[in-house]
């Protein structure tokens, strides 16, 4: 396919979004005044002249979110001449569908689930990218070959190609904890999974209590500790049989698979490592679950979710003082380097056009990652951005733990089929949490899938 100007120019560039042209002084940071940002690459992107062009763009961005990604592509309008249109929808998964078969499809889309891309490119209503956008993920992202996999899905004849880029990512293999309660009681951040356990252990020696774990989510209850199981899949056996496990090629009850739902248990399957015990956990809602680390005395000391649950701290806990993370680490005795869990959005190609194809050229360069960074709400795995423009000492905490990610795979039950991934798979693990055998569970799992087939 024909490469387009601005990837053989350099592999960056700035974006202007709006639903038209942008003045300079509509851009949220004037092109130059920041060194920290790569703004030749703005200059660069002048070269492409869209002009009377129009390029839509369609995600599930709403609010903030919209307003913030919308600062981003107005680099884009102002530097090209294109006009470019952003809509954001809560209902995105399923409008996306109908304009794509409809033949009414945007000329860009956002993904926020790798899965509902590859059905789409499957019936021939994705557009694949070029060789060279591939090998520039591959070179340009941490872990690169991780998203490389992640946008890799078949076509309508069964060929393997490459459909998008990871523009935005969200990170899950977290611990929360107190520093304050860490330093009273002389507890060190663990860096191996070793440590962590041993950690565990003496916190649960010392009189403390170790964890605080909560299933429940409502309708969606089961699914944090599916999370844990993911992580621990990663931390156990190689990548490549986390990615047969998602598409079911090793079997839910394999013993590979079972141990990594045991390894949950050892944390979560002992009265003394838990607040309110074993029966707690299914019991307890997640956004109710980290409030323990913060009571006086603490009920207990680490929490592992996701970067978004500060979100359910309370209002008066600050981040990086009364609140804080480390890495959920890999285990010292197992050669699998530092495998991050978490999800993206993907920015593909829904109706083609000389514009589509330097927007993703676009996403896909640093400057674009690091406009919104700035802004705050954003994680990068991009190596050419620079981490000294996260908006919080947070997020560029957590962006480091992306850069040094040598494995990134997308959260396991979003990419297996509904009723298992959001089904069976929940289901199963309340099961075990209360009470049933791993090898039960797994087989009862197994046995829905077998019946989807």
């Amino acid at each position: 396919m024909k490469k387009s100007t601005l990837s053989m120019l350099i592999a960056l560039s700035l974006a202007s979004t709006t639903n038209t042209w942008a003045s300079q002084d509509e851009l949220i940071f004037k092109p130059g005044a920041d060194t920290r940002f790569n703004w030749a690459s703005f200059e660069q992107l002048k070269a492409i002249d869209l002009s009377g062009q129009e390029l839509t763009v369609f995600g599930p961005w709403l609010g903030s979110e919209k307003e913030r990604f919308d600062n981003v592509i107005a680099y884009f309008a102002k530097a090209t001449g294109a006009k470019v249109s952003y809509a954001g929808s809560d209902s995105f998964e399923q409008q996306i569908v109908i304009d794509a078969q409809a033949g009414s499809a945007p000329n860009i889309s956002i993904f926020p689930q790798p899965g509902l891309a590859a059905d789409l490119a499957a019936k021939g209503l994705l557009t694949p990218l070029d060789a060279e956008d591939e090998a520039a993920v591959k070179k340009d992202y941490a872990a690169g070959q991780s998203w490389v996999d992640l946008a890799t899905f078949k076509d309508q004849d069964g060929n393997n190609e490459f459909y998008g880029v990871f523009y935005r990512a969200d990170l899950k293999s977290l611990v929360w904890y107190s520093p304050d309660n860490f330093y009273d009681a002389g507890y060190d951040v663990p860096e191996t999974m070793e440590d962590l356990k041993a950690l565990t252990e003496q916190i649960a020696a010392d009189g403390g209590t170790p964890w605080c774990i909560g299933l429940g989510s409502g309708a969606a209850t089961g699914w944090p500790a599916t999370d844990w199981v993911e992580d621990l899949m990663l931390r156990t056996q190689p990548a490549d049989v986390y990615d047969q496990w998602v598409k079911n090629e090793v079997k839910f009850d394999d013993p590979r698979v079972v141990g990594a739902i045991e390894e949950f248990g050892w944390f979560a399957h002992n009265d003394a490592f838990v607040d309110g015990g074993i029966k707690a956990v299914a019991a307890t809602d997640f956004r109710d679950s980290p409030k323990g680390l913060f009571a006086s005395p603490p009920k207990c000391y680490m929490h592992r979710q996701a970067s978004f649950v500060p979100a359910f701290f309370p209002d008066e806990i600050e981040l990086g003082i009364d609140a804080d993370f480390f890495y959920l680490p890999s285990y010292a005795d197992k050669d699998l380097g530092n495998p991050v869990l978490g999800a993206g959005t993907l920015v593909s190609i829904t109706n083609d056009s000389e514009a589509a194809r330097e927007f993703i050229d676009f996403m896909r360069s640093p400057i674009a990652h690091e406009l919104w960074m700035a802004q705050k709400g954003f994680l990068s795995a991009h190596l050419g951005a620079n981490p000294e423009l996260y908006a919080t000492e947070t997020a560029k905490k957590q962006g480091e733990i992306l850069r040094y990610a040598t494995t990134f795979r997308f959260d396991a039950s979003d990419l297996m089929p509904g009723k298992i991934g959001a089904g069976a798979f929940w289901t199963g693990m309340i099961n075990y949490s209360n009470g049933d055998s791993a090898e039960a569970v797994a087989q009862e799992i197994q046995k829905t899938w077998d019946a989807l087939k």
